[in-house]
């Protein structure tokens, strides 16, 4: 993605769109932190016929949790993203296939995200234990359950 520190979803969503091209029903997303807002956000953007077979959001936030902002500018970075309201009912319709995985330790991300997801998007929850923010800066390099519940989101029906 475009400037990786900075996230903007003016930019981020456009450059996603681009690289995507034509979406369609074997199209399947798998966004990490403010990538799974991207995805979100880009899914509000399709044209109404357009369908996707499903999404699997991993760490990924509507709010954060205060130890987010300890550098200077994380605030101004995420207030946008925060802020800008998301069209939930817009994203179903291009799929009604969703899982989100979470760790109960996850120092960014507030576990009441699981709720919001379960609830706007029926998305299927998984929680994993002690794995941080999902990032190699807290150990992780590979997580089997992205990859598991991605085969498992490939399975099932398609709107």
């Amino acid at each position: 993605m475009p400037n990786p520190d900075s996230p903007e979803i003016e930019r981020w969503v456009p450059y996603l769109a681009s690289k995507v091209g034509r979406p369609d029903i074997d199209t399947y997303f798998v966004g990490h932190s403010v990538g799974g807002q991207t995805v979100l956000r880009y899914l509000e953007g399709l044209e109404a016929n357009e369908k996707v077979g499903g999404v699997l959001l991993a760490a990924s936030w509507i709010n954060l949790k205060k130890a987010s902002f300890e550098k200077a500018g994380d605030e101004k970075i995420a207030k946008p993203w925060i802020e800008t309201p998301i069209k939930w009912k817009r994203i179903l319709d291009h799929t009604r296939n969703f899982t989100a995985i979470f760790s109960d330790d996850d120092p960014y991300v507030p576990l009441k995200t699981a709720d919001i997801f379960k609830q706007r998007l029926g998305a299927k929850i998984v929680f994993e234990h002690n794995k941080g923010h999902l990032t190699d800066e807290t150990g992780i390099k590979k997580l089997d359950s992205i990859r598991d519940e991605l085969l498992l989101l490939m399975e099932r029906p398609k709107i």
